[in-house]
């Protein structure tokens, strides 16, 4: 082993250097990570969105994930979800990504279907799911879908993308984590049809190679393609780790460029968490499926994001609870991993603590 070569290649980037994919042009490594705020009004966004997510891009975030985005109404995860399957829901959109912009941050939206748990149901109208398998007894038991439901979601998507399109975001994350609809189809625990959609593993992904492509329609070439997975089911009759790989790879091989790593969702269990609790899952896909991979869990300081990104563990790291706590944590803590980096100029003034802390 060349030993130099080796420690070169680990040290090359840090957490504040730029990051390129197609037209991605993050000015730091640090990613704002889809949250749920439960704000929205009937799907569309308010004044409340604009100032969370223009203050973390003030705030120096590299990239901004605007959170889960329903492809439809009945998609939403609750009545308070943003949505985007109406034209008028643009408009709002398209005014954080512009301000992001001026900023710059760079904006992704992440596209996402709640299927089976969803909290709109009734036992009139049960939500969806690829079998009828209920989440646990707080939610509504689902209905089975027919191939028709699943034309309509791929399609669903689709327009979703291209609205995403028309509001200017640079990037589309799918949401195929946290049990949510396409992380139920993926699963065993969730899935146990008999048709092209489930069974073998090749099938459970039918669906998202269905949307990757559907989306691919209308969404540029150049523009970047993402993936969020729960890449740990928490139970031994689910996917493992080795069946990640496979389903990212064969995203990566009709298209995605990114996968963003979480964990869980798909069936209940309490989660052991600690800091940087997902990191192994993330560098394990990013060494066998060679994509680039967003990382995180309770990673708190940059120190800790630093080494992430310099070992090579991670192309990008979330802070999702940290950046609510400190949204300005880009730009405050720069100098512990000693970045120079541009403040915003009204915010000039306070980048050196004098002496009696003024």
């Amino acid at each position: 082993m060349n030993y130099n070569k080796v420690k070169t290649e680990a040290t090359m980037s840090g957490l504040y250097d730029e990051f390129k994919m197609k037209n991605l042009k993050l000015k730091n490594r640090i990613v704002l990570p889809p949250m749920c705020t439960n704000m929205a009004n009937n799907g569309f966004i308010n004044d409340w969105h604009f100032v969370h997510y223009s203050t973390r891009a003030i705030g120096g975030v590299g990239l901004i994930i605007v959170e889960a985005t329903a492809v439809s109404e009945e998609g939403r995860i609750t009545k308070d979800d943003l949505g985007l399957w109406d034209d008028e829901q643009i408009k709002g959109l398209k005014k954080i990504v512009e301000f992001s912009h001026s900023e710059g941050a760079s904006v992704a939206l992440q596209l996402a279907h709640a299927g089976r748990k969803s909290d709109l149901g009734s036992l009139e109208n049960r939500p969806l799911a690829p079998s009828e398998i209920g989440f646990s007894s707080d939610y509504i038991l689902p209905r089975k879908m027919s191939k028709e439901d699943i034309s309509e979601i791929v399609e669903n998507f689709k327009r979703a993308a291209k609205r995403a399109l028309e509001a200017n975001f640079d990037a589309i994350e799918i949401h195929g984590a946290h049990g949510y609809l396409i992380n139920q189809f993926l699963s065993p625990l969730s899935n146990t049809r008999t048709d092209k959609y489930g069974g073998i593993l090749k099938n459970r992904l039918r669906i998202l190679v269905e949307i990757v492509r559907a989306i691919k329609e209308v969404w540029p070439s150049d523009r970047a393609l993402m993936l969020r997975i729960s890449a740990d089911e928490y139970d031994e009759l689910g996917n493992n780790l080795d069946d990640f790989v496979e389903i990212v790879s064969t995203a990566k091989s009709e298209g995605v460029d990114i996968v963003d790593i979480s964990t869980g969702g798909v069936v209940p269990k309490k989660i052991m968490t600690y800091p940087g609790y997902q990191i192994s899952h993330a560098e394990y896909i990013k060494q066998n499926s060679e994509i680039s991979v967003i990382a995180g869990g309770l990673v708190t300081s940059v120190l800790m994001a630093d080494e992430i990104v310099r070992n090579r563990r991670a192309d990008l790291v979330y802070m999702g609870r940290e950046l609510l706590r400190n949204p300005y944590m880009p730009l405050t803590h720069s100098k512990k991993v000693f970045a120079e980096i541009k403040w915003p100029t009204p915010y000039e003034r306070s980048k050196v603590v004098r002496k009696f802390g003024f």
